[in-house]
């Protein structure tokens, strides 16, 4: 090893600082870059064992939020003086750092290090380049993560808990930062290594991710929640290392079978895919070796992804046998304080202590009878001194909160419910389906009523609806709680409480189980992208959420307009810092873990994965666009690593990205050869592979092709036009596709059968009434137009409640006036719940036309799941015939056959087909019970010829009737 330390006299500046502090330890300067020892971190107490079921008809008993919120009261305060203590060092410690001492000897000769047994880094990180030192064994325990300073403790014995050393990471001067890019926004790829570079164990080699990237050891404390006798400590300490490492080496089982992360492969299988991605492999070779060098850096410093993503385990509120610690990381308050209804809000009875890394603790222990020093259901939050200021907020890891009637602000609850009100899942999870069938929801607009529907009653009406129309997956919009409930839930404020609006968190535990029970898979609609067009997303709301939490507008987030979008009010996250890392990859297992979630639809992954957010970008297809210096390497790094948890600790789950980075040339809409790109290449091939690990996009070009198609003539429909756009996906990518999203249901947009049948659908869709020709167009093309979508839009399907029957009225949230600062007053709608409703028994009326168009959509899923035709391989496109309007398509066993013609209706009308055989009709959009006009003979046999027809082997005559679909099976 060569010291070229006389060739940094700044490194050795640095040096002379430390020895003049309590910094010590090991510095090595290998290239000017150095090596220090890390730190021990405490480990939180141990979570609560899980409980025997309970009934589910308890929660109908169970009171309202508004309840709930109510029998809040401040706790008896009880004297809790304790003498706070250090952790003792541990003998076996002790050992470890003077064996190292002795093999590091010249390191103390040459700089005149003095060893001490606590690690204090004063001053600057030193990078750790490559270099491992085998007599470091200590580096085998369990990862920590910088929660060192002062600890509460008690008269009664303690429980020490060791952890290994821990690296944390800092970019450009700012602790935790994680810089993938170069400051000046260009994606920089790895140039030559460095020969200075020297290591006996290649397997730990770790290269700078850049420039400005630096780790902050953790120091070696130990939490001392408790006094302990000196003489018993080391036995203490040792059994403890003992049985943290024997857990670690164990993999986490579900349903009796080990389940772990996989290693990164190669990342080469993506040039086999598509051979033109083969011109950007230095941007994508560059993107993959970041991710590799992100999950060492986990692995080897933070006991790899599984223990990173458990971050739920260690800040927030951890409950024990002896107390409760409380967590939370806010580098940037100055002072901080727990007060709750259970210290009366004193600020003074649980001040906080700091260490090094901007973690705040405090232990609480139990009070003398043995209770919980805070009890369930008690509003707690953490004062801090800020630099902007004294503020008082909601833990960022608070698992529920609710808004007190009559109150803004929200309070953080700590949610420990008693044994008999805890809910236990029953049912195990179903695996995921080969065809996704979404029905997409949002319980709190999911009831008839003008009211917030709750989880329970979503529970016991609204699934057994979902189930009924032949969906087999539910996703739910809005559970991560938010303080606007007109954002949609897009304007998350607590990222780990569900939404306290619609119950509590048992609640939401039984909505799932039930969904379970049913055979249906629950998918979250998870929010932990930056800005999008069509999403908001981090609240920029300072009481309630995480902007400027510990006073400074960096912390979660980018700082500066970076970390602003003035259009949305949202905060931008910083997917470059180490703790924000930590936190989503946290909150995503969370979900999952605790609430049994079966998979996520990831809001908004275009705003995260390119540096513009995708605003005001217009897509030609260029690939450039999708692998040049807009694309935010931080992003597709953290999504890779998400996708790696999820999939390897959760095998069953399902991920959905919602990409928006495609284009369409609008200008060219009459043409059939119109230009189209798909979104970001790679997106759903596996991190293995060299992709981004989704295991859908959704297919948003859809929505917007029938919305341009709503503004023209029925003469203008181009079918060549909406087959490019229908089929346009990229080989071994799956996409979800829809025909209209959410958004077109709020106010001030159009649903599918608003644009179809406007104002009409208020006067002529009772039965009774005679029809018009408008409300005649619209019941068959909107027909026609889902199960087109279906059948050749994607893998998957999905639908927004309501739409399937073509629900009449808009959403529009409760509000009120608003006056915005230059004066102008926005009306609003008198805080009225009347528009913020499905009104299901529209679609349940046999005596309305909406009945025909839901038992369609019913028919429609249900022969999908008897002919899984979306998942078929099979797809062949045999028609597309402009003049006539004609398309006819083959997927899987079926044959589809649209008349898009709004007058001519064809007799004896020749369509080829692979098979030969008899074939009869399976469904028909003009079937009288879907509120068509019954020209089809259900009972007629189609038989083939022999010969060659529209490149098919054989041939058979239908009947096509105008504007009608009909799908024909072989009889035998």
């Amino acid at each position: 090893m060569t010291w070229v330390a006389d060739s940094h006299p700044r490194l050795c500046v640095l040096l002379s600082s430390c020895l003049t502090t309590r910094a010590v330890g090991p510095l090595v300067s290998i290239s000017g870059l150095a090596l220090l020892a890390s730190r021990l971190s405490d480990r939180s107490g141990q979570l609560h064992s899980r409980l025997p079921p309970v009934r589910r008809d308890s929660f109908e008993r169970r009171k309202t939020t508004s309840d709930f919120f109510a029998s809040l009261r401040p706790a008896r305060v009880v004297d809790r003086s304790i003498d706070r203590t250090r952790a003792l060092r541990s003998t076996a410690l002790y050992r470890e750092l003077i064996f190292l001492r002795r093999n590091l000897s010249s390191v103390k000769r040459r700089l005149r290090l003095r060893f001490r047994f606590r690690f204090f880094l004063f001053g600057m990180a030193f990078v750790l380049a490559g270099t491992r030192f085998p007599t470091l064994r200590i580096s085998r325990l369990s990862a920590g993560s910088g929660l060192g300073g002062q600890r509460r403790g008690s008269s009664v014995r303690l429980d020490c808990v060791c952890r290994k050393p821990t690296m944390k990471a800092r970019a450009s001067g700012s602790s935790h930062d994680i810089d993938l890019v170069s400051s000046t926004g260009n994606v920089l790829v790895p140039g030559a290594e460095n020969d200075d570079l020297s290591s006996t164990d290649t397997s730990s080699n770790i290269e700078t991710i850049s420039s400005g990237l630096q780790f902050l050891p953790e120091t070696a404390d130990l939490i001392s929640e408790e006094k302990v006798d000196p003489e018993a400590e080391q036995t203490t300490v040792a059994s403890q290392i003992i049985s943290e490492k024997t857990k670690e080496e164990g993999n986490v089982e579900v349903e009796g079978k080990p389940r772990s992360i996989p290693p990164p492969g190669s990342g080469k299988r993506i040039y086999e895919i598509d051979p033109k991605l083969k011109g950007f492999r230095g941007h994508l070779d560059h993107r993959y070796s970041e991710y590799k060098k992100m999950r060492e850096i986990i692995d080897q410093h933070e006991g790899g992804l599984d223990k990173f993503s458990r971050g739920y385990e260690k800040f927030g509120f951890q409950r024990s046998a002896n107390g409760i610690t409380y967590r939370e990381w806010a580098p940037g308050a100055k002072w901080a304080t727990l007060i709750g209804d259970f210290n009366n809000w004193n600020p003074q009875a649980d001040v906080m202590t700091k260490n090094e890394f901007g973690v705040w603790e405090v232990f609480l222990p139990n009070n003398a009878d043995g209770s919980p020093p805070i009890p369930h259901a008690s509003r707690v939050k953490i004062r801090m001194d800020t630099p902007s200021g004294i503020k008082d907020s909601i833990p960022a890891w608070i698992k529920f909160s609710v808004q007190a009637p009559n109150e803004i602000p929200y309070n953080g609850i700590y949610y420990d419910p008693p044994d008999e009100e805890k809910y236990v899942f029953e049912h195990p999870q179903p695996n995921a389906p080969k065809s996704l069938r979404i029905y997409e929801s949002h319980v709190g607009m999911s009831s008839p009523e003008p009211k917030i529907n709750t989880y329970v009653n979503f529970r016991d009406n609204v699934l057994p609806r979902i189930k009924r129309l032949g969906y087999n997956a539910v996703q739910i919009m809005a559970i991560q709680e938010h303080s606007y409930y007109a954002s949609f839930g897009y304007h998350v404020t607590n990222f780990f409480a569900p939404s306290s609006r619609f119950g509590t968190p048992d609640e939401l535990k039984s909505l799932i189980d039930r969904a379970h029970e049913l055979g249906l898979i629950v998918l979250m609609d998870i929010v932990h992208s930056i800005f999008d067009l069509i999403s908001s997303h981090a609240s920029n709301n300072v009481l309630d959420g995480l902007n400027q939490f510990d006073g400074t507008d960096s912390h979660y987030f980018h700082s500066g307009s970076l970390g602003y979008h003035w259009i949305w009010d949202s905060r931008l996250f910083n997917y470059g810092n180490w703790e924000v890392l930590r936190f989503l990859l946290s909150n995503a297992r969370w979900w999952l873990e605790e609430y049994k979630f079966d998979g996520f639809r990831f809001d908004g992954v275009t705003s995260m994965m390119y540096t513009h957010h995708g605003l005001a970008v217009g897509f030609t297809g260029n690939l450039n666009e999708y692998f040049g210096y807009a694309t935010d390497v931080n992003a597709m790094v953290y999504l890779m690593l998400v996708n790696d948890m999820i999939h390897g600790l959760f095998p069953k789950a399902v991920t959905i990205g919602e990409d928006v980075s495609v284009w369409f040339d609008f200008t060219n809409h009459m043409q059939s050869d119109i230009k189209a790109v798909s979104g970001m290449p790679t997106f759903c091939i596996p991190v293995q592979d060299g992709g981004v690990g989704f295991d859908y996009r959704l297919h948003m070009a859809i929505p917007d092709k029938w919305i341009e198609f709503m503004k023209l003539k029925d003469e203008d429909w181009k079918i060549g036009n909406i087959v490019d756009t229908l089929t346009n996906r990229r080989w071994l990518e799956k996409c979800v596709a829809y025909a209209e999203s959410h958004d077109q249901a709020l106010v001030g947009d159009k649903t599918l059968a608003f644009w179809l049948m406007d104002k009409d659908m208020y006067d002529f869709m009772a039965l009774d009434r005679p029809s018009t020709p408008r409300i005649d167009r619209g019941i068959a093309l909107h027909k026609m137009i889902r199960l087109l979508t279906m059948s050749l839009g994607g893998e998957g399907y999905l639908n927004f409640m309501g739409n399937e029957f073509g629900h009449p009225e808009w959403i529009d949230f409760p509000r009120g006036d608003q006056h915005l600062p230059n004066g102008v007053i926005v009306p609003g709608n008198n805080n009225s719940f009347d528009k913020c409703r499905r009104m299901f028994d529209l679609g349940d009326a046999d005596y309305l036309r909406y009945r025909g168009m839901q038992e369609f959509d019913q028919a429609m899923q249900h022969l999908e799941e008897e002919y899984e035709f979306m998942t078929s391989e099979h797809q062949y496109i045999s028609r597309k015939n402009e003049g006539d309007k004609m398309l006819v398509f083959e997927r899987g066993d079926l044959v589809f056959v649209f008349n898009f013609h709004w007058a001519n209706s064809y007799f004896d009308y020749r369509i080829g087909c692979l098979k030969p055989g008899k074939y009869k009709v399976v469904l028909d959009s003009d079937d009288k019970l879907f509120g068509g006009f019954n020209r089809i003979d259900h009972t007629a046999e189609y038989f083939t010829n022999e010969g060659i027809y529209d490149n098919r082997r054989c041939s058979l005559s239908v009947y096509a009737p105008s504007r009608t679909a009909v799908v024909y099976a072989l009889a035998d």
